[in-house]
């Protein structure tokens, strides 16, 4: 995995949803990139308090996400839901915390970007112009969701291989996206239904267990197609440009990773091998024919974007990419990587 480097100064830092499972993923990967930390507080609800966790080798204890624990904060990364975000990341600002948005509760709020590090620096390779400056009156970023940078990095990339003429996607979705919550349900509907016993259907309103859904139950708070525009709007906001592909979001029955069918139409007549090679590179695994391809399995734990290309069998001009990323890693690189980038804002010399 790529490590942050050029950081020459150390930072305090909140993880509001410490005990979330994208809280924990955020902290391993703060450990694994070597991001410059002096402090790291672990904040979330009233459920989670007084739990003991464990930063790098210290022991620490889970704390509310009062006013008070925000103060001399750099970075607060807000792995909560989205309504626990939309309660305290206000408290962060004003404490003078630059705020890291991976529950998507601040989409759509005056001066606050959808950021991915790594499309920015795809299209500063496309165009050959150097990094532009940080605004200096950023506070608060979202955290682009990780599809969004998925497919905007596949996309980018196959363009270099000849003229799109058209991209239609299919995401598969797995619970881990809803966290813990729809981890305990997929795993309570299989043993049930090994059973025989009821499903628990509190969170999705629908059997997820051995199912692939459409669309949630009509008592379900979650909501596919909402998803499914948050996705396509980050795409829009981070790629510069480039078309929004047709998109359907399907959950799958699977915990962990994204999977991905994404079909390319080019105006002229391709090899796959062509449109491979244009999308080997920084964070994205070819996988070659013979080798396990792209999985859900494969894919967990990596911070990588698995790939196998092959041709369309009836259009010699469209090819048809299978990829497979970890959700939650993806995300936490993007997280960590956008404070990277906005760690030059921050006050130098020493500890905030």
């Amino acid at each position: 995995m790529n490590r942050v480097a050029g950081i020459p100064h150390v930072f305090r830092v909140a993880i509001v949803g410490g005990a979330t499972l994208k809280g924990r993923e955020l902290k391993e990967v703060l450990d694994e990139m070597n991001f410059p930390i002096a402090d790291v507080k672990l904040l979330d609800d009233d459920e989670s308090l007084g739990q003991l966790d464990q930063v790098g080798d210290e022991a620490t204890f889970i704390q509310p996400a009062d006013p008070e624990h925000f103060r001399n904060v750099d970075f607060a990364f807000f792995c909560s839901d989205l309504a626990f975000t939309g309660r305290h990341w206000k408290s962060a600002l004003q404490a003078g915390a630059t705020v890291l948005d991976l529950s998507y509760a601040l989409d759509g709020q005056p001066n606050v970007a959808v950021r991915s590090p790594w499309i920015e620096k795809e299209l500063e390779r496309e165009s050959g112009l150097q990094p532009t400056r940080e605004d200096l009156t950023t506070t608060a970023v979202v955290v682009a969701h990780p599809v969004a940078t998925v497919l905007a990095l596949l996309l980018l990339r196959a363009r270099n291989a000849g003229a799109i003429r058209a991209t239609a996607a299919t995401v598969f979705e797995p619970v881990s996206e809803q966290g813990k919550r729809g981890m305990d349900e997929l795993h309570q509907q299989t043993v049930n239904l090994l059973s025989f016993s009821s499903l628990p259907k509190e969170l999705f309103d629908e059997q997820v267990a051995f199912n692939m859904l459409g669309r949630f139950g009509e008592n379900s708070a979650l909501s596919l197609k909402t998803i499914e525009e948050r996705m396509a709007t980050h795409f829009a906001a981070i790629s510069g440009g480039l078309q929004v592909p047709s998109l359907m979001l399907i959950q799958a029955p699977t915990f962990h990773a994204h999977t991905f069918s994404i079909y390319i139409q080019f105006d002229r007549p391709i090899d796959a091998a062509e449109v491979g090679k244009a999308l080997a590179g920084d964070h994205v695994v070819l996988i070659a024919a013979g080798e396990d391809g792209p999985s859900n399995v494969n894919a967990a734990g990596q911070g990588n974007i698995l790939v196998s290309v092959r041709n369309d069998a009836r259009n010699a001009s469209g090819v048809w990419i299978w990829a497979a990323s970890d959700n939650l890693k993806v995300d936490a690189i993007t997280a960590v990587e956008c404070a990277a980038t906005l760690s030059t804002l921050r006050p130098l010399g020493k500890v905030q």
